[in-house]
């Protein structure tokens, strides 16, 4: 697969194919030409990682700026350092994709993400900087200190007791794994942690927030009252209530605006993606609370929010960003203020269930070389005829990812039987 240059995260494709030692230095050396001072690069547990930081570092020096090597790290993570220590970082990850992808994703200053005209003042740079001088670069010395900094800020930002609390937590096997036990032990919290065991090659692989099977069933074996899932760079959440039902970005979204509202805290409306239900559309209305549709993507939220001077906002997939607590999504911090909401407000469950119904939604990803998008106009319009589904009680959404070499297609209607239609007859036209 082609390398995605500066999708909806970073560039990001096959590992030591498109993601290679190369092109690491090469942004290294972009990135010193376009940001002075200290960049703060931190990557996850894929068995490319390591070699893929070293090549940025190894650019970074020798394009003039001040490279410090976080070692295995948080994408959010190394945004609060670059934000407490004056500086920009680089990431080296592809998040929830399996262990042979590999990315790099570069925050602006103060740990941001980067707004588009720096973000095209770092391609163009990219383009003109010199080859690598070598395939192996030697390794830098970690800053030891970060991590701890890190979690001590987050456990500075939710001081909640949390002792009434057990939680699962699964780490994906993934940049979590260093940091999430602590990090929530601290709170008193009963803890227990699945896949937090990286090797290299498991990161992603049946666990963390794109697979909760295990965090389900743990939760409910265990009797715990909260599950959470990071994927594998830590910037998003899913939740596992104490019933075993999964709870996305979606039903978080609902409960913290809400909450935020009736404690004068929310500060204006709420930001979402064009991805989020429409149960989620028609609850915020009804509660008197505006809102803001973007396109997918972290960045295009935050960018919302900034515009609107709003706090709050996310992604059904679980990126949830608090823009008074941090300067991006944090896996590990909506977490800990999901806890927190809990040990105010009561169970999960009951919270979720008592204020919103979400409306029957499928998400199916076709082969980006396999799609026909005459195909699935076709269908669509077919069965709404057939169904006679108002318009207005049905949303078919289509966008080619950004992070894979997919074409995701989303459909939602009331009648759930159109829903289960569509997907079945969708998934048959593309598998044949």
């Amino acid at each position: 697969m082609a390398p995605v240059q500066f999708g909806t995260d970073g560039i990001r494709g096959r590992a030591s194919v498109d993601i290679t030692n190369d092109l690491a230095y090469r942004l290294g050396s972009a990135v010193a030409s376009v940001f002075t001072g200290y960049v703060f690069v931190g990557y996850d547990t894929r068995e490319s990682s390591p070699q893929l930081a070293a090549a940025v570092l190894a650019g970074l020096r020798n394009g003039g700026a001040i490279g410090v090597n976080l070692g295995y790290f948080t994408t959010p993570g190394v945004a609060v350092i670059a934000q407490q220590r004056g500086g920009v970082g680089i990431v080296v990850s592809a998040s929830h994709n399996p262990y042979y992808d590999n990315g790099l994703k570069v925050l602006g200053f103060g740990g941001g993400k980067l707004d588009y005209a720096t973000e095209h003042a770092v391609s163009l740079a990219l383009k003109a900087a010199s080859p690598a001088p070598s395939e192996v670069f030697d390794e830098v010395p970690i800053d030891e200190q970060a991590e701890h900094d890190y979690a001590q800020h987050l456990r500075s930002l939710v001081p909640t007791d949390l002792s009434s609390l057990h939680i699962v937590l699964d780490c994906a096997n993934g940049a979590a794994s260093h940091v999430a036990h602590e990090l929530y032990e601290s709170t008193g919290a009963r803890i227990t942690t699945i896949h937090d065991e990286p090797n290299g090659r498991n990161i992603n692989e049946n666990c963390g927030s794109t697979h909760v099977g295990d965090l389900v069933a743990c939760v409910k074996k265990l009797g715990a009252d909260l599950g959470l899932a990071f994927d594998g760079d830590a910037d998003r959440l899913i939740a596992v209530d104490a019933q075993g039902n999964v709870r996305d970005g979606d039903d978080m979204m609902i409960l913290f605006a809400l909450d935020f509202l009736e404690r004068d805290a929310l500060g204006g409306g709420l930001v979402v993606t064009s991805m989020s239900n429409l149960g989620l559309h028609r609850t915020i209305a009804d509660a008197g609370i505006a809102i803001v549709e973007t396109d997918v993507g972290d960045r295009n939220v935050l960018i919302a929010l900034e515009e609107n001077g709003w706090p709050f906002g996310g992604e059904q997939s679980g990126h949830l960003i608090f823009r008074r607590l941090a300067p991006t999504g944090d896996g590990q911090l909506t977490g800990l203020l999901l806890a927190d909401l809990i040990v105010r407000r009561g169970p999960l469950a009951e919270q979720a269930d008592a204020v919103w119904h979400r409306v029957p939604q499928e998400l199916i990803n076709v082969a980006r070389d396999d799609y026909d998008d005459g195909a699935v106009h076709d269908l669509f319009e077919e069965l709404q005829t057939a169904y006679g589904v108002d318009s207005a009680d049905v949303r078919l959404l289509i966008r080619p990812s950004g992070t894979e070499p997919v074409v995701r297609v989303m459909i939602e209607a009331l009648n759930a039987d159109f829903v289960n239609d569509f997907s079945k007859r969708l998934a048959n036209i593309f598998v044949a």
